[in-house]
């Protein structure tokens, strides 16, 4: 049996399809959300800047423990610091939330 492809839409998908390399860039941010630690801070961060001590006292962490993930959120443009943690900007709750709402489908 001959397998009939359709070349235009083949294609045309070949000519939408971002690069290698950005693609890769994606497949690592979502990496980075694949740690339940990382997303309880990125969700104490919704509404509130917090300092890491505040982070650890309402995650029941150790300071060590946020401030090793919280360098993981920071070096991916998640989170941003000054003396306090913030969402780095509105993308990265809009991430979450596509990504909770998706699996909250089927609850």
């Amino acid at each position: 049996m001959d397998k009939i492809v359709n070349n235009e839409i083949v294609e045309q998908v070949k000519k939408a399809m971002p690069e290698e390399e950005s693609l890769y860039d994606v497949a690592e941010l979502f990496k980075v959300f694949g740690d339940s630690t990382r997303i309880r801070i990125i969700c104490a961060l919704f509404d509130h800047e917090m300092c890491v001590y505040d982070l650890a006292a309402c995650l029941d962490m150790t300071q060590s423990a946020i401030s090793h993930q919280l360098r993981i959120l920071k070096a991916n443009k998640l989170v941003k610091n000054r003396m306090y943690y913030s969402l780095d900007d509105e993308h990265v709750k809009l991430i979450f939330e596509a990504g909770y709402s998706h699996i909250m489908e089927d609850k």
